[in-house]
């Protein structure tokens, strides 16, 4: 017997409806079991200390290296974070909670718009939390308000990118350590970007990498709207590299949950 049903409420406010419900359970989820946020929010911190106070001294960068280096902090806090949504769709899926979710009349994408707005949400915090401490050990940033909302939307951005390339891996992934593998191979992107060197110190090779990837752009135009720099094109590349995989990533995840929720 199929476990389908041909009841399921349709249209917009329906959809929109579910997804709440949604992006509330997972939520709620994050709420009693936060190590993992935690864990995801510990790393780049230590990460950030490590780098200001025992490397700053001795890499030039022609600023306060913890003005430099607090972006790419952040956006490898995001990345963290943003690369465990695939982990928690691969479990819904391995034990049995979206054939349940299948049983009842609701719209079928909620369940991975629950996933990636929930972890949307809980990452913007962690970056929030993030940027706290960096005050804390020295960071200025000279940003007005529109400079900050800026900022924001592409941090935002590249969230949502990480979260459903991160959805594809959980999709493909028959189980919850081999999503969480797939998955890390996402957070080396701000090691090979300017987020803790520039681009310039690097070696030819491994600087064509650095200078042709989204993390890079996402850095450089978070770090000039965050210091009050000239923002050059690097928001607009930031823009587009975000949207242009993310908007793949998104048919890709939806054309798979679609097979595998359909056997």
């Amino acid at each position: 017997m199929s476990t389908s049903n041909p009841a399921v409420a349709s249209g917009p406010r329906w959809a929109i409806s579910d997804s709440l419900i949604m992006i509330g359970r997972k939520l709620r989820h994050v709420r009693r079991t936060p190590d993992e946020l935690i864990v995801s929010l510990l790393l780049p911190i230590i990460m950030m200390l490590l780098f200001v106070f025992v490397f700053g001294g001795a890499i030039e960068v022609g600023r306060e290296y913890v003005d430099y280096v607090v972006p790419g902090v952040i956006i490898l806090a995001a990345g963290f974070s943003a690369s465990s949504t695939g982990t928690g769709l691969t479990g819904d899926l391995v034990t049995g909670v979206v054939d349940r979710f299948r049983t009842m009349p609701i719209t079928r994408s909620s369940v991975l718009t629950g996933h990636v707005v929930s972890s949307l949400l809980t990452n913007l915090v962690s970056t929030g939390l993030v940027v706290g401490v960096a005050l804390l050990i020295g960071f200025r940033p000279q940003a007005d308000v529109l400079g900050w909302i800026a900022a924001v939307g592409v941090i935002a951005l590249y969230i949502l990118m990480i979260c459903w390339l991160s959805m594809i891996f959980g999709l493909l992934a028959k189980t919850v350590q081999g999503a969480s593998q797939f998955s890390f191979a996402i957070l080396f992107l701000p090691y090979l970007s300017s987020g803790f060197v520039p681009t310039d110190s690097m070696p030819s090779f491994l600087r064509v990498i650095a200078e042709n990837q989204p993390a890079t752009p996402v850095i450089e135009a978070v770090r000039a709207l965050t210091l009050g720099l000239p923002v050059g094109d690097n928001a607009l590349l930031a823009v587009v590299w975000c949207l242009g995989i993310g908007l793949v990533a998104f048919g890709i995840a939806t054309t798979l949950f679609v097979r595998r929720t359909a056997r």
